[in-house]
């Protein structure tokens, strides 16, 4: 017998594979590595996979059962999984083989009726249980400490009392002092101390929060009034538009001013449908049911005691399938499960998928009615950087990098300008976090933020600039907008009197703008400074800077109702259209900086030639001109993704 590796990516490998497992009754799955055992004749005759730490699809052939192969399959696994940095290993797999990998060093982790979860190695799930308990320690001690100042409070209040009382009797000699002691309640013989006894009761609410909503705060409020401590746990598993130390910090936010909630990092070991396999089940409609059955079961194993909580809460589900089965199984399996009714908004529960539908469609004024003010940071983040993926996305374009090709461009091609959206998201989402204050933030702290966004590209991208100019003006209209969102938080109803309608909040949140790039100082080794030095000052060329210093006044003005015109008309090509639009207007430095002002003249003929008579096939031609002239207007490109956002943001 002989030991090979495969590669389940491998179209042959991966083939080879599957036919094993089919004989053997199992299903492909999802795996970066197999272990392939083979006859003297080079037949497989058993196997196993990795995905992560995780152990699947291990098979071995009937004739063979009973050779200890599956012993030595399985110790490889584990050697391999602990070479790639895993020190724990898990694996999910039928109940009747149980017993098997309990005789290789597994322990049981969670049952259901189709499957087990079992692990191995170091650690695991006993240091979650353990950070658990001290997570409940301490909130045990929160609660004494809490406790000591209440009782504190009351004593000197009593003694105040008391020190009132002998005020007036000495101003009233006439009455008799040993008459106006009065005994502290605390010190009462007849109140009973022995009665005060209720057991402290705790309890846990599970939620995924994408994003946090005003239904998520609702449903903690209400929870944490029927329990003393109240412990929240965000979803850790990263498969949702928001991640997951964005959610959880929303979450933080969201309940800072509930003092008996404790906001605690999600399990590991949450099963879900993205982690749990299918792959050894018989019929995948037993998928789901099993899946969550394990999932409430390491639950009731091992977070609720180790909270030393009794109850679990959950939000009623009206429309959802899956998450009203994953109620109704919370009811068997758990002891105490309490319902809260959702919160409504104009008759609709208050959802996250409400939340994501109006950030999909630009509509912010819905945003605001279904999120609190903490969240809207987080969402000006995320609009930012969907606008730069519309920019992305919007093929074809003219000398630009998109889904065909790369343009004029050959140092970037689509999938790095993908990583370098990826790479500032968090960047937005600190500006965003910044510009929510009272206070518009200074110059010195964007500028902070700034630089290290850019090292961040740029080791992205091995020191392509990708998107410094749209870091630029998004950054600033980022927190732009998180201030605008503040002011309207903090003082609704009196900003909501003095505006006028979606104008005036576009005038407002040009103003901020304007405000922020007048702390900025001129540049030098820009694009933008080297394009004014060609043109030797015989044309006004407004840079980056000056058009951030005048607020964008075409953007506001004219590129942002046309796009807004061309949404309500539902036309396929508004990003396309409107990018000509832009550059028919903008002085584009890029072009200057590597062609000439000629050129840059020559491209805003074109563009007005195209829109004036637009036609994809007209769009590709401009492009393959371009690309062959090393015409790339990169700077309304940067125009299109901040006027993308503006209209985002907007009512």
């Amino acid at each position: 017998m002989e030991r090979q590796t495969l590669n389940p990516t491998t179209p042959r490998q991966r083939q080879r594979i599957e036919a094993f497992l089919k004989r053997n009754g199992l299903r492909f799955d999802d795996m970066h590595y197999y272990a392939a055992v083979t006859d003297d004749d080079g037949e497989m005759i058993a196997g196993g996979g990795l995905k992560g730490n995780v152990i699947k699809c291990v098979a071995v052939d009937d004739a063979h059962k009973g050779e200890a192969i599956a012993n030595t399959l399985i110790s490889h696994l584990i050697a391999h999984a602990n070479e790639e940095g895993h020190s724990n290993v898990k694996l999910f797999t039928k109940p009747k083989n149980r017993q098997l990998f309990e005789s290789l060093s597994f322990r049981l982790l969670a049952e259901a009726p189709e499957a087990v979860l079992m692990e191995t190695g170091i650690g695991g799930i006993n240091n979650m249980v353990e950070q658990l308990k001290k997570i409940k320690e301490e909130s045990e001690k929160y609660k004494e400490y809490n406790k000591e100042c209440k009782e504190d409070s009351k004593e000197c209040k009593e003694n105040s009392e008391e020190c009132k009382e002998e005020e007036k009797t000495n101003l009233n000699p006439s009455t008799p002092q040993h008459l106006n002691i009065s005994t502290p309640q605390h010190l009462n013989p007849s109140t009973p101390q022995h009665l005060n006894t209720t057991p402290p009761r705790r309890g846990v609410v599970v939620m995924n929060c994408n994003p946090f909503t005003l239904g998520h705060r609702y449903l903690i409020e209400q929870a944490a009034k029927q329990v003393e401590r109240l412990f929240v746990m965000v979803v850790r598993e990263d498969c949702s538009l928001f991640a997951y130390a964005e959610r959880k910090a929303m979450v933080e936010q969201g309940v800072a001013h509930l003092k008996n909630v404790t906001v605690i990092d999600g399990s590991e070991y949450a099963i879900s449908q993205a982690t749990f396999p299918t792959y050894f089940l018989k019929r995948l409609d037993d998928a789901a049911d099993t899946q969550m059955l394990l999932d409430l079961d390491l639950f009731r194993r091992h977070i609720a005691p180790a909270l030393g909580a009794t109850v679990r809460f959950v939000g009623t589900e009206p429309t959802d399938r899956l998450t009203r089965r994953y109620n109704e199984l919370m009811h068997e399996v758990l002891t105490d499960v309490r319902e809260i009714s959702r919160l409504e908004k104009d008759g609709n529960a208050v959802s996250a998928s409400r939340v994501r539908k109006a950030m999909e469609q630009g509509d912010m004024s819905t945003i605001r009615q279904l999120v609190p003010p903490t969240t809207l940071p987080y969402i000006i983040a995320h609009l930012a950087t969907q606008a730069l993926q519309a920019e992305l996305d919007t093929t074809p374009k003219p000398g630009l990098v998109d889904k065909d090709n790369n343009g004029a461009h050959r140092d970037m091609d689509y999938a790095l300008m993908q990583r370098s959206i990826d790479t500032l998201h968090p960047y937005f989402v600190k500006l965003a976090l910044l510009g929510c204050a009272d206070a518009l933030p200074t110059h010195t702290s964007i500028r902070d933020i700034g630089i290290e966004a850019e090292k961040a590209m740029l080791s992205t991208t091995n020191g392509v600039n990708t998107h410094k100019g749209a870091l630029f003006s998004m950054g600033l209209a980022v927190v732009a907008a998180a201030h605008e969102e503040r002011k309207i938080a903090a003082n609704e109803e009196q900003i909501l009197k003095e505006r006028n309608g979606g104008e005036d909040v576009l005038v407002s949140l040009q103003t901020t703008i304007k405000a922020l790039a007048a702390s900025f100082p001129d540049t030098n080794g820009t694009h933008g400074s080297k394009a004014k030095q060609l043109s030797k000052g015989t044309t006004a060329i407004k840079g980056a800077l000056d058009n951030a210093r005048e607020g964008y006044e075409m953007l506001f003005a004219e590129w942002l109702p046309f796009y807004i015109e061309r949404r309500k008309e539902h036309d396929a090509y508004t990003l396309h259209k409107t990018l000509l639009r832009i550059m028919c207007d903008l002085d584009d430095t890029n072009v200057i900086y590597r062609t000439d002002l000629a050129t840059a003249e020559e491209v805003k003929q074109e563009a007005r030639a195209l829109l004036d008579n637009f036609a994809e096939a007209a769009l590709k031609d401009m492009d393959r001109h371009y690309t062959t002239r090393n015409i790339s207007p990169g700077g309304a490109a940067d125009m299109l993704s901040l006027t993308v956002f503006i209209g985002s943001i907007q009512t």
